[in-house]
């Protein structure tokens, strides 16, 4: 099921806009919002997947909403202004729907949202399941398969991950969280040390105050993180 919230000023456009989302049953409807700012509340209390989002609101635009997340959902501008088209797509969202809203282009979004959505979460059918010797991840709508054993460490970097190799293969960037990769990695042979770092155990080489040096590599410890490092070396 995939948590939506729906954002538009104009009342009878966010009505409708309900109305469709629960139209389909993997669709979940948090919270419908008449401003960025209601959004934003809403999705301090609770995760979000997807956002529908109307573009001219008063206060903060859809635009300017979307650029100050340093976590991003799914986004699905819905708007009467065609010339934001360019901008939306130069922040990665899913879709750029223009009012009036078709039933069946706006199901036609929402599908690749859903899309994405599995290829995000979701085992890969016929792929192994997590906790085995590789994983599939999505790369420009193919999967490829990684060597678990290989993976040096990964980043984050906004909505997506980079998985660097110790065999020197040139980095892997995927539409994922940090997260989500690291429920897929087998416990006990990776370790969080940072907001923004996932670690192979066994590569570590040496454990500072601050850092975690890997070969070729030294990435900072979070202040947050050092309880795992503790727990990683026992003392």
């Amino acid at each position: 099921m995939i948590n939506c919230i729906a954002a538009d000023d104009e009342k009878p456009a966010l009505e409708l806009l309900g109305d469709n989302v629960c139209k389909l049953s993997y669709l979940n409807l948090v919270a419908k919002c008449r401003n960025a700012m209601e959004a934003m509340d809403i999705m301090r209390k609770q995760p979000v997947d997807l956002i529908f989002l109307d573009i001219q609101m008063p206060g903060i635009t859809g635009l300017q909403f979307v650029q100050t997340m340093s976590v991003r959902p799914m986004v699905i501008f819905i708007t009467a202004y065609e010339k934001y088209a360019l901008d939306g797509f130069n922040l990665d969202v899913v879709d750029y729907l223009l009012k009036p809203v078709a039933l069946e282009r706006f199901v036609k979004a929402c599908n690749k949202a859903h899309d994405l959505y599995l290829l995000q979460n979701k085992p890969v059918p016929g792929a192994v399941q997590p906790y085995a010797d590789h994983l599939f991840v999505n790369v420009d709508y193919s999967f490829i398969k990684l060597e678990i054993n290989d993976i040096l460490f990964i980043e984050a970097s906004k909505d997506y991950i980079r998985i660097y190799f110790h065999s020197g293969l040139a980095p892997v960037f995927t539409r994922m969280s940090l997260k989500a990769v690291e429920d897929r990695l087998p416990a006990g042979k990776f370790i969080r040390i940072h907001k923004s770092y996932i670690v192979a155990v066994k590569y570590i080489s040496i454990i500072r105050k601050d850092t975690v040096a890997l070969p070729s590599v030294e990435l900072p410890l979070g202040i947050n993180y050092r309880e795992n490092i503790r727990l990683l070396t026992g003392s």
